[in-house]
């Protein structure tokens, strides 16, 4: 049985950008962030802030340097502190980028010889039992192949569904191979919690389309029939019907807890255009019950920050209370919740750009600076974690 968790995570995100003159760019943050030569001080701030479970990855373009070639070297050590610390490794296996050699996620190859990888790491790390095989599917498909931020950086909806297609096929297999090794894991499939406010009644149609899109990882994962209108669309830029079968016939969700990840800017209002402005307007209860209803399995709010704006901490304090508040909420109202999580740790690096800007901006969401020092949302944490501990240990649904 596994009970609540307080998690955070280390920001890994490694997508390659366009640099100068287009040539492709890889971005770090692990590097941004210093967590390469912090890790040791990182893990300790874990502990002393009385969090339980960390959402970490190994950074995958690092460490698959071939077919069947790996350097375990760094997450070696890494893992083997997180084990002696107790600390709880959600185990985040691709991070919005792959490893040179595979290319990008219109790489068909990318499916096996991922899904290789997932296998070859849950061989040499059998104690971990807790994993999110691939992160934000549906953020990493759109801003690689339909908003040409990252990666292939292509900007059309057949490279949009390609991407999807590769992403959830590898997901899925990727969670089977791991299940050969430790039958007993289970996987948080952290995803992006979005929502589309039509600007008019002229834009009515393109928000229910992206309402429906903003499921479609999800669906693909779940084996959750679309809807015809969806069903058309994937048909009409790529899928095949044995494809789409696949994910039908080949759902991991009985092993599944869903992640969802939610900040102010994942509500959307959206024009006939498609241009769209961030808003807040429903809140992480109001969309996590969308979600929630659709899918019906246990979930996990496994993001959520926000800034300090140079208002000093309140804006982040707030912040905290008011996701905090929706989760109680959602589990009084019968929603199964099973975690909670400040992300990240430390402060991110260009994330004001989407990370397509090599700027060198802190973006203050941490529970830490990039100094190490505990800022006073971090203290917050660690306060609402002494006082809930008991009572979420006691009342909140667990999963069996």
């Amino acid at each position: 049985m596994q009970g609540f968790m307080f998690a955070t995570g280390i920001e890994g995100s490694y997508p390659v950008v366009a640099g100068r003159n287009g040539a492709g760019l890889r971005v770090d943050e692990m590097e941004k962030t210093g967590h390469y030569r912090h890790w040791k001080e990182d893990l300790a701030l874990v502990s002393a802030l009385g969090i339980d479970a960390l959402r970490y990855g190994p950074p995958y373009y690092r460490v698959h340097q071939g077919p069947g070639r790996y350097d375990w070297d760094f997450t070696d050590e890494v893992f083997a502190e997180i084990q002696r610390r107790g600390i709880k490794p959600i185990v985040d296996l691709c991070h919005f980028g792959v490893p040179d050699w595979l290319g990008n996620f219109q790489n068909p190859e990318f499916v096996p010889y991922f899904t290789e990888y997932a296998a070859a790491f849950a061989r040499r790390y059998p104690w971990v039992d807790l994993y999110t095989p691939i992160n934000e599917i549906y953020i990493t498909a759109k801003f690689s192949a339909h908003e040409g931020l990252w990666n292939e950086r292509l900007r059309s909806d057949r490279a949009f569904v390609t991407a999807m297609r590769n992403l959830a096929r590898a997901n899925i297999l990727a969670t089977e191979a791991i299940m050969m090794v430790r039958p007993d894991a289970k996987f948080i499939q952290s995803e992006s919690s979005e929502y589309y406010h039509p600007a008019g009644p002229d834009a009515t149609e393109i928000a229910r389309h992206m309402n429906e899109l903003r499921f479609l990882a999800l669906d693909l994962t779940y084996g959750h029939d679309v809807s015809g209108r969806m069903y058309e669309y994937l048909f009409d830029h790529g899928m095949t019907r044995k494809d789409y079968h696949f994910f039908l016939n080949r759902s991991v969700k009985p092993v599944c807890i869903m992640g969802n990840d939610y900040y102010a800017t994942n509500e959307h209002v959206i024009k006939p255009d498609g241009s769209t402005t961030s808003c807040e307007l429903f809140g992480y209860y109001v969309i996590t019950q969308q979600y929630y209803h659709r899918y019906r399995i246990p979930v996990m709010h496994t993001e959520t920050n926000n800034r300090d704006a140079g208002t000093g901490e309140k804006d982040a304090r707030a912040w905290l209370d008011k996701q905090w508040s929706n989760l109680v909420r959602l589990k009084s109202d019968g929603v199964p919740i099973l975690g909670f999580t400040w992300y990240s740790l430390v402060d991110q690096v260009d994330w004001d750009s989407a990370l397509t800007l090599d700027a060198g901006m802190v973006n203050q969401y941490g529970l830490c600076d990039l100094e190490r020092r505990v800022r006073p949302v971090g203290e917050a944490y660690r306060e609402l974690i002494q006082t809930w501990r008991h009572r979420v240990g006691n009342d909140f649904i667990f999963l069996r």
